[in-house]
């Protein structure tokens, strides 16, 4: 049975979307395995859930932690992206990369901050 032209564009859709969900979650794993940050964020992020559970937080509580937490991640391999990215760029010093760099942490930064006090916000009542 032959495939005819909207099936063969199907398939090639789908195995390029393959390809690409492939790559995004290969992007996570690198992430991971080779980002100390990452890691740091991720097992802050699992202590907020643990406390979620303890602490019995609502739908609503639920959605701002999740959403900061996974904020925070996309920060950080943003962050990393754009640092290596600079790194390939160029080898040597120069202001521009340096501020970059400086940048997308501070992008980071302002992520982590912001969680920390949604997460304030939600648990300080319920230790009280």
């Amino acid at each position: 049975m032959r495939m005819d032209s909207k099936d063969r564009v199907k398939a090639t859709a789908n195995r390029r979307f393959r390809k690409s969900f492939i790559h995004a979650v290969t992007g996570v794993k690198t992430a991971i395995l080779e980002e100390r940050h990452m890691r740091v964020h991720i097992t802050a992020g699992m202590i907020v859930v643990i406390c979620g559970v303890f602490f019995k937080v609502t739908k609503i509580e639920w959605l701002f932690l999740l959403f900061s937490i996974f904020n925070v991640l996309t920060f950080e391999m943003i962050n990393t992206a754009i640092e290596r990215a600079v790194d390939v760029a160029t080898e040597e010093f120069h202001p521009y990369a340096k501020k970059a760099k400086d940048v997308a942490a501070g992008a980071v930064l302002l992520a982590s901050i912001c969680s920390a006090v949604v997460g304030l916000i939600i648990f300080i009542p319920k230790l009280f």
